[in-house]
């Protein structure tokens, strides 16, 4: 039997053919002025998707090497930072700052549940001191969002830097850099800008972060956004070229479909997941669930693991396990990137078939008929 794949994660996520093929094209030498003008195409359009007039660098590695550079340029051994941790990405923003020797107050939030604002203006006030606050828009451990912008009204009116985690949520949600207040954010190139793993981003907005990056002595070296800044828009090191080659056509098509209508997508497409999952009798995980990430609970008597290699095995549909302590007790749909409507409803499609193949009676067609009706009412809006 023939069988298509379909990947439905939040990273990688599946990468147009015309952004594969620019892999192919030839490699050129990385100080080659060609080379170094598409260095500069990249960096400048980056900065209408982060939405912002500072810099954005573009690193070789993955989105964790984006974490470790905001970390090791803004923080000294003992500074008091605060660490949210809600989900594997947040443990990942306290391991870092564990790393760096911090003074860490971490700020735990129930997996599955969503940072307050009031929980960090609490903080900040008990402790004036606090460097930096390090939290992440989309968790995408959970499928919980959280309120970037509030936060960032609470954080900027003190002395601390506001660092981002926006490697899942950037394009997929709205974020407003430099309006909002965001000293730093940082992404990776294998979610919403359709292309392969091997570039993170970092990008910096304002005095303020970078008198902070200035005056840590915490030691760097690849990571040192001084030395990216001193050769911007060129990079210090050797730059990922054929990656270089893939981001500027991803951004090319972000560009031509406009930053709002990419938002208005993942926006109707998660609404979608939302709806036709529901409309099955299944249970969100996410108190407060955003449009890159779906989270569902496996219900009683479904073994997740296998549920999730039928769902591979029979119908070439991947989605994503839970993390840590919730593997095999959720699975998560992804609606990011490279993902049109008809993946939204085969996505719904093989939930529904799979559930009644594993003893848990689903309405078959239910979850589709909600999920085309969010998508049917896009196409008459």
């Amino acid at each position: 039997m023939i069988k298509k794949l379909r990947i439905m994660t939040p990273g990688p996520t599946p990468v147009p053919v015309d952004v594969l093929l620019e892999g192919a094209r030839e490699t050129l030498y990385h100080r080659n002025p060609e080379f170094l003008k598409m260095l500069e195409t990249a960096s400048n359009d980056l900065k209408s998707v982060f939405r912002t007039n500072g810099h954005v660098f573009i690193l070789a590695s993955s989105g964790t090497g984006s974490m470790e550079a905001a970390v090791a340029n803004t923080v000294n051994p003992g500074d008091k930072v605060i660490a949210v941790v809600g989900g594997k990405f947040g443990e990942r923003w306290a391991d870092l700052c564990k790393a760096y020797n911090a003074n860490m107050i971490e700020l735990d939030i129930e997996w599955g549940d969503y940072l307050r604002p009031e929980q960090i203006e609490k903080l900040l006030k008990e402790n004036p001191d606090v460097k930096v606050v390090f939290t992440t828009l989309s968790e995408t451990s959970t499928g919980v969002v959280n309120d970037i912008k509030s936060i960032a009204e609470i954080v900027k009116k003190t002395n601390a830097l506001l660092v981002v985690d926006a490697v899942s949520g950037i394009l997929a949600e709205p974020l407003e850099t430099d309006l909002w207040g965001v000293d730093i954010v940082v992404a990776g190139s294998q979610k919403a800008f359709m292309m392969p793993p091997g570039l993170a981003f970092v990008a910096v907005s304002g005095e303020k972060a970078w008198k902070r990056i200035e005056e840590v002595k915490s030691p760097r070296y690849y990571f040192d956004l001084r030395a990216y800044k001193k050769s911007y828009t060129d990079t210090p090191y050797t730059g990922a070229v054929n990656l270089v080659y893939q981001l500027n056509k991803g951004l090319e098509m972000i560009k031509s479909e406009g930053i709002e209508n990419v938002w208005a997508r993942h926006a109707i497409f998660g609404n979608a997941v939302r709806k036709g999952v529901k409309a099955l009798g299944l249970e969100l995980f996410a108190k407060k669930p955003g449009n890159v990430v779906t989270a569902v609970k496996v219900p009683e008597g479904i073994d997740g693991s296998k549920f999730l290699k039928f769902c591979r095995e029979e119908y070439g549909m991947v989605f994503s396990e839970g993390q840590s302590h919730l593997k095999g007790k959720i699975f998560r749909v992804s609606n990011l990137g490279y993902v049109d409507k008809l993946d939204i409803i085969s996505a719904i499609a093989t939930i529904e078939m799979a559930m009644n193949k594993f003893g848990k009676k689903v309405p078959m067609g239910a979850g589709v008929k909600a999920a085309e009706e969010v998508l049917l009412g896009d196409e008459r809006s």
